[in-house]
């Protein structure tokens, strides 16, 4: 078989480096500490958290830490802000750090840590860091720091800045691919037009004429069509595989033979947008061959990189200064509106120039996470164990950020007239996996078979979204279980083939907090549960479903069980799994990207009638700090479709459960 689709990393420097800690940690005159991350603000509440690490560590009051803005003049490179790894990567980084700088500071002979001099100061490697059982400010609920400006309504994000002589500014697609753009005469009053080969914008020094001008350019433009997203996109993949590739084998063919009962089923997770309430947002400035950007990035050095490959400048020459945006779950239209800024900036030396898309462009050209197929083959012995098992999955990559490759990514780059080649979507290797993330399942089958048939060609782009190919993996794995599980108890099932003691004890903390055993059964009511590992590395997560069917499928209580390890921020911890279960709700019961969506009209999201109560149930202990952002979102999304069934008997296995697919599933 093939090797698997590999991202090249960008190693950061050594934490034993001196300039490591400055780049870090400040100690400011007024008695503050200023702490230095690569890791973003977005909406998930990581300031605040790592504050709290700082101040455990270094031992100093909460209040006294600031948490600077990340910008590539100063920050250290982190990557890109995903993957639930802020904490686990970000937080252990920083944890490193202060424990030198409190060991350097203990060696020193200083009363305090505003009396050291760190830069030429023998930096201590190895040194302790606090026991658990030390922690003071961690494993406490801290007010977020984030907070209180967005609740005052004070300006907060990216679309909220406003500099000096700023131009306002749009750029004009169409809402479906193109190969070309033909323009007609045009005269514009107070807007200035921006065309390079198949890129348009329009400039002006207030919005509504730069609204107005994209209007009126709008009908002006002839666009030649490109290839469009097949009908069929599942049938579309399965017949597009560039390379087959093993996850994970395990060979037991005595145990395979065992089996008498085989069950085989087919999964499907189609597009789906990140539905950011605000629209992408960037503003950029290019003087003296220097750029300065302000992003919603998740990635401000990834962003950087790609920046001075399109517009062909050092990367030393490039600034990316990050400004929260109005909610990301993932690579979204941020980086791409970045670039359009860039570009559009180029042409006015010296001016600010704020770019925002519009609803129809975030809806038409923002990267979706990408369409699925899973195809599951199974046996049970005598005693209904399942001993022989087989997962194939059909998927484009799921990782599409910019800076990871030698060619760009984001759209415009293939747009101006002197266009580049756009590099494919890839996978990150397991174990956290792209498509193929949790494709491995946590229970324990002596005969095991993964395999990721990866697509290149991408019909539509796709990137990372909210857990990547976790959310379709477990969506179908936590379904075919409850298949297997046939008439048998669904908990009782799972936990026969669950080794794992802290996986154990999540499922039964979700199955006694839900009350699953009382389970009342009445009319067009069900309850279902499903578990995974994040990743097979991170956090462990069970959730309880119950539904009430009638003319729709509405979903009435979740209850999560979540194991993140040492939770830094119980109550920041708890928004996060409450977050990830709305949205995975949405996810489940609504959405579904499709050529010529535009609006909300044609991308439905879980309104706030429609969200079910979250209950959260944290399992709090002494082990390593994982995320928790994203373990929430497969398992939800299955133990609703499996309640679905517990209440109709009937088993739909595409997403979303739309009133129409469940009465198909009725009448088959």
């Amino acid at each position: 078989m093939n090797k698997p689709v590999l991202i090249s990393p960008h190693s950061p420097l050594p934490l034993s480096d001196a300039r490591r800690l400055t780049q870090r940690v400040h100690f400011e005159r007024d008695g503050t500490v200023s702490i230095i991350t690569g890791k973003v603000e977005l909406g998930q509440g990581i300031t605040t958290a790592l504050a709290q690490i700082a101040a455990d560590e270094l031992g100093v009051d909460l209040h006294k830490v600031k948490m600077l803005p990340v910008s590539t003049a100063y920050s250290p490179d982190e990557g890109v802000t995903s993957g639930s790894l802020s904490i686990q990567d970000g937080g252990k980084g920083l944890r490193k750090a202060c424990a030198e700088l409190r060991q350097l500071l203990k060696k020193s002979g200083k009363k305090s840590y505003w009396e050291l001099e760190v830069a030429g100061s023998e930096i201590p490697a190895d040194a302790p860091e606090k026991a658990a059982a030390d922690y003071k400010v961690v494993g406490t609920s801290a007010p977020r720091v984030d907070l209180p400006a967005k609740f005052a309504g004070r300006p907060s994000y990216v679309h909220d800045m406003v500099l000096p002589g700023m131009l306002h500014a749009r750029v004009v697609r169409p809402p479906w691919p193109y190969t070309n753009v033909e323009l007609a005469s045009i005269s514009l009053r107070g807007q200035t037009l921006v065309k390079s080969g198949n890129f348009v914008g329009i400039l002006a020094e207030r919005e509504e004429l730069a609204i107005e001008g994209a209007k009126q350019l709008r009908a002006k433009l002839q666009w030649t069509k490109g290839p469009e997203a097949p009908a069929d996109i599942y049938g579309w993949l399965k017949e597009h595989v560039a390379e087959n590739n093993i996850a994970k084998e395990k060979v037991d063919a005595a145990a395979k033979a065992r089996g008498v009962k085989r069950l085989q089923a087919e999964y499907r997770k189609p597009f789906i947008c990140h539905a950011s309430i605000g629209p992408s947002c960037a503003i950029a400035r290019m003087q003296g061959g220097k750029l300065e950007v302000w992003s919603h990035t998740q990635g401000i050095f990834g962003l950087r990189r790609e920046l001075a490959m399109v517009l062909r400048l050092r990367e030393e020459d490039v600034t990316v200064h990050h400004v929260e945006g109005a909610g990301c779950y993932g690579h979204n239209g941020a980086d791409d509106a970045a670039l359009d800024a860039a570009l559009l900036a180029r042409g006015v030396p010296g001016k600010p120039v704020r770019l925002q898309w519009t609803r129809e462009d975030e809806f038409a050209w923002e990267p979706y996470g990408p369409a699925m197929v899973v195809a599951l083959d199974a046996q049970l012995d005598e005693q209904g164990m399942i001993v022989s098992w087989r997962h194939d999955l059909w998927s484009n990559g799921h990782t599409h950020r910019p800076g990871r490759a030698d060619k760009p990514v984001l759209a415009a780059a293939a747009q101006i007239s002197t266009p580049f080649e756009l590099a494919p979507a890839v996978n990150p290797a397991l174990p956290a996996g792209g498509a193929d993330r949790n494709a491995i399942p946590a229970y324990d089958f002596p005969d095991l078979l993964v395999m990721n048939h990866y697509v290149r060609d991408m019909p539509v782009r796709g990137s990372s979204l909210r857990s990547l190919g976790g959310f379709g993996n477990v969506f179908a794995i936590e379904s075919f279980m409850d298949e297997l599980a046939g008439d048998d108890d669904k908990a009782g099932f799972r936990l026969r083939h669950l080794k794992d003691p802290r996986g154990r004890a999540v499922m039964e903390e979700a199955v006694r907090r839900s009350h699953w055993n009382a389970w009342q059964r009445a009319e067009g009511k069900g309850h279902g549960i499903a578990f995974a590992k994040y990743k097979n590395l991170g956090a462990y997560c069970a959730v309880v479903a119950e539904v009430d069917v009638t003319h729709e499928l509405r979903v009435t209580r979740l209850v999560a069980a979540v194991d993140v390890g040492l939770p830094v921020n119980p109550d920041g911890v708890m928004n996060q799994i409450e977050g990830g279960c709305v949205q995975a709700a949405s996810w489940t019961l609504k959405e579904a990207w499709r050529p010529g969506v535009a609006g909300w009209e044609d991308y439905p999201i879980l309104r706030f009638s429609d969200a079910p109560p979250v209950e959260v149930h944290l399992l709090k202990n002494n082990h390593p700090s994982v995320g928790a952002g994203e373990c929430t979102m497969g398992p939800t999304a299955a133990a609703i479709a499996n309640a679905l069934h517990d209440a109709l008997g009937v088993r739909v296995r595409e997403l979303p459960l739309t009133p129409e697919r469940i009465a198909e599933a009725i009448n088959a």
